[in-house]
């Protein structure tokens, strides 16, 4: 069962029905679909997929998968999921435009790695950056990852592969 988490700043709680309204939103922001390397896709979308992680996922322990509330307010989500890029698992966040530039980010993602060494027994955990998103890059080197390896897309757009070891990241 995925656990509520929390750090100085922010809650992460399990997703509830309540809280649909909230996700789309986030999942529906231009600029947060840029910097996630995803394509904006329609609502009703957004809405089958929070409507699986209530149905699907938690109720089959698939994978952890939060909201992150930040003084009552939702400020964005957060996974800790098996990737398909290498075997491990790889660490997903997403913070809404508001709440950029205030260390989040950097406090979310400690948070997912505290769980991934201390509830996972993950000895480490990967992150996808895309090859544009500088800020999330200098986030991932100010925590420690490394870079893995490049990831073309059909495209030609690149992400950027990285890894971090959790136990030396807390």
């Amino acid at each position: 069962m995925t656990p509520v988490l929390h750090t100085e700043r922010l809650s992460f709680r399990p997703y509830r029905p309540e809280d649909e309204d909230v996700f789309v939103a986030l999942l529906r922001d231009e600029e947060v679909c840029r910097w996630m390397g995803q394509e904006r896709v329609p609502e009703a979308e957004i809405r089958t997929l929070f409507r699986a992680i209530l149905t699907d996922v938690y109720p089959q322990h698939r994978f952890d998968v939060w909201g992150l509330w930040h003084e009552e307010v939702y400020v964005g989500h957060a996974e800790v999921k098996p990737t398909g890029n290498v075997d491990g698992h790889e660490l997903v966040t997403a913070l809404a435009p508001g709440h950029w530039g205030r260390g989040l980010g950097t406090e979310a993602v400690r948070g997912l790695l505290r769980h991934a060494a201390d509830n996972l027994g993950l000895k480490e955990a990967y992150g996808m950056v895309g090859g544009d998103n500088t800020a999330s890059l200098a986030l991932c080197r100010r925590l420690g990852f490394s870079h893995v390896r490049d990831v073309v897309g059909d495209d030609g757009t690149v992400t950027k592969l990285m890894v971090i070891s959790t136990t030396d990241a807390h």
